[in-house]
């Protein structure tokens, strides 16, 4: 076994029992911090496959964006805090059920795929891919709208969690 394996597999099992933690823990702010566990496990697979720019955006992008924003909102929220109130709610059982059954046809459709032999010619992937990602996403005539758009739809996000989680005054 390679270096490269043996950190794979390590990451790997970091990357799957945080994400168990991630559903099953009770505590809304610890599953919020199991699950930035679970996104830098995810980055660090993506290093380890010589996907650099896949790393980054993970880390930049879900572990320091979408990440802190859920626990801005865990933390904003003052209902969560409540240890009286009831954890799962009557159709967890059924969840449970439907996701061993879409386990169960991911398990086969990845056992019966066709993958790659060994020593197969593969694709090369193009040697300027991220200058031209990073180009189309501020070329007018590209991907500059849905970005835009993108980023003003997480900031009206950001203004509506602190709107309904400030304070309510007397009279309003």
């Amino acid at each position: 076994m390679t270096a490269q394996q043996f950190f794979f597999f390590v990451f790997a099992f970091v990357t799957l029992i945080s994400a168990f933690r991630v559903v099953t823990t009770g505590n809304l702010f610890h599953a919020a911090l199991w699950l930035i566990v679970t996104l830098a496990g995810v980055a660090a697979l993506f290093a380890l496959l010589e996907a650099g720019f896949l790393a980054a955006v993970q880390v930049l992008l879900y572990i320091g964006a979408i990440a802190i924003l859920i626990i801005f909102a865990v933390m904003l929220t003052r209902g969560v805090a409540n240890p009286q109130e009831q954890r799962l709610n009557p159709w967890s059982g059924l969840g449970a059920l439907l996701s061993a059954v879409l386990m169960a046809i991911l398990a086969y459709v990845v056992g019966t795929f066709p993958w790659a032999t060994p020593g197969a010619a593969l694709a090369a992937a193009p040697a300027d891919g991220i200058a031209t990602l990073g180009k189309s996403l501020v070329d007018p005539a590209q991907f500059v709208l849905p970005f835009e758009v993108a980023s003003v739809l997480l900031l009206v996000a950001l203004i509506g969690a602190v709107y309904v989680a400030r304070e309510k005054q007397k009279g309003e």
